[in-house]
């Protein structure tokens, strides 16, 4: 532990302390936006798959909501690994240590690989598992049918993480986004084309959006490698140097940091998921509204999660020079730039909440009234959700760029299932609230895990905390 005086520590005591923290801001924002950018295409994939499952009917979109349940779980394990690439590389950039920046690319697409294979196999049986869980059985065999091309997503998905985020340890996100702004319209166009059989090609519904994705996953996660293995500043790193050598030690690290971070997904995640359970148990009107409304969340939610990512790298570079001061003003402008941007978009959900969710249904279709209403209804209820989500996604990603995972995955369990689950189930149901009283139950877990990270996050830099760097052996 490397420790200093309060105040120094906060960075107030230096004449230019303001400016410093100014410039903090900006170069959060300069590296955030690209990142936020990329992701909101990510989303915009999903969104354009979504509106045109849409088209197909409210038990199409049942049916995709819970494939995204089987998908979301498998997922997440990877992304909290490929969310420790980027910890680690920043931390070597900010040490100056190029070779460490390679392999902890490296370590992270072996990990993609070792733990992709079952679970691609896995996820091809999602429908028998959603028939167990009592799922309306047309939308349980459309989801399967969803997932029959939307598996093999899985290693191409996390590479194109981990490549993404060791372009943004060195500072350069910007071809990630490219490279995502050209794959947002090939989606768009591709699951267009398979969905309804346009152009000659068969008119394959459900699993045409699946193989659409996939197809683009592989794609991006090409163009990625030959941007990092061709292009200036990337190349340099030669990050396929060495390729085939195994590194277990950074692997170790790799993982001691990732699965913590996996974990806390999976518990996040895995509340959501378990709503969309409760949701099909009230009714498929219940549940499509719900997805309407989770997808514009998640919309929202790429602003701040692109700071997270932000903060990881910034806390990063701080932790690499061996700068306690920096690790402090990074992870708290990150943090006050997403509250405000979180309490601005509330305004504008609160404003157009009645016509927002137009664009994911047919309004003449039936049952589209009561699923328009409910879903708005819970785009109010969740105001306040949405800030507490940006926060704690920030704090969190913060406390990464400290090495700091297992005692978040603490407050995530007491969180979101000591709390959250126990509220929305008793909402739900004992209070007769339905599927408001679920995205109530959101909000409190949520909001508790916001203030424990963010406590964590001050306690830990208050005293100057840094964590020791990862040797650097030779690659």
């Amino acid at each position: 532990m490397t420790a200093e005086p309060l105040n120094n520590a906060a960075g107030l005591e230096a004449p230019a302390g303001g400016r410093l923290w100014r410039d903090e801001m900006r170069a959060t924002v300069k590296l955030a936006l690209p990142i936020a950018l990329t992701q909101l295409g990510q989303v915009a994939m999903m969104t354009s798959d979504l509106i045109l499952i849409g088209r197909l009917g409210d038990v199409a979109i049942a049916g995709a909501a819970l494939a995204h349940i089987i998908l979301f779980v498998c997922f997440v394990l990877g992304m909290g690994l490929m969310s420790a690439v980027s910890p680690l590389a920043a931390q070597a950039y900010g040490a100056r240590e190029p070779r460490m920046v390679r392999r902890a690319l490296r370590v992270g697409l072996w990990a993609a690989v070792m733990i992709g294979a079952p679970l691609t196999v896995a996820m091809l049986g999602g429908e028998t598992l959603l028939r167990a869980l009592g799922q309306d059985e047309t939308a349980a065999r459309l989801a399967g049918q969803y997932l029959m091309g939307l598996s093999w997503c899985l290693v191409p998905g996390w590479w194109f993480i981990a490549l993404r985020g060791f372009m943004g340890a060195v500072n350069r996100p910007e071809p990630a986004l490219w490279i995502m702004l050209a794959a947002v319209p090939a989606n768009l166009l591709l699951a267009y084309v398979l969905i309804f059989g346009e152009f000659g090609m068969p008119q394959l519904g459900m699993i045409g959006a699946g193989i659409a994705t996939t197809i683009v996953n592989l794609g991006m996660c090409a163009a990625c490698l030959w941007v990092c293995y061709t292009q200036r500043p990337f190349r340099k790193f030669q990050v396929l140097g060495r390729f085939w050598r195994m590194d277990w030690a950074l692997t170790g690290k790799l993982f001691i940091i990732g699965l913590p971070i996996a974990g806390a997904f999976l518990l996040e995640y895995g509340l959501f998921a378990i709503a969309a359970i409760l949701m099909g148990w009230i009714g498929t009107t219940a549940l499509a509204a719900h997805q309407i409304a989770l997808q514009i969340a998640s919309i929202l939610f790429m602003a701040p999660f692109g700071i997270s990512m932000a903060a990881t790298v910034r806390v990063g570079h701080a932790v690499g020079r061996r700068d306690p001061a920096g690790t402090r003003r990074a992870g708290f402008s990150a943090i006050a730039l997403g509250a405000a941007f979180m309490a601005a978009m509330v305004v504008l959900i609160l404003a157009t909440r009645h016509v927002i969710p137009l664009a994911f249904l047919d309004a003449n279709g039936a049952d589209a009234s009561a699923t328009l209403a409910l879903a708005s209804t819970l785009l109010a209820a969740g105001s306040t959700f949405f800030i507490a989500d940006g926060v704690q996604t920030i704090a969190a990603g913060a406390l990464r760029g400290l090495n700091d995972t297992r005692v978040p995955l603490l407050f995530a369990a007491l969180s979101f299932w000591g709390v959250g689950f126990g509220t929305s189930y008793g909402l739900a149901f004992a209070a007769n609230l339905e599927a408001v009283g679920i995205w109530i139950g959101f909000t409190v877990g949520l909001g508790i895990y916001a203030l424990l990270l963010v406590w964590r996050f001050n306690a830990l830099t208050r005293h100057g905390y840094l964590p020791d760097l990862p040797g650097h052996a030779h690659a």
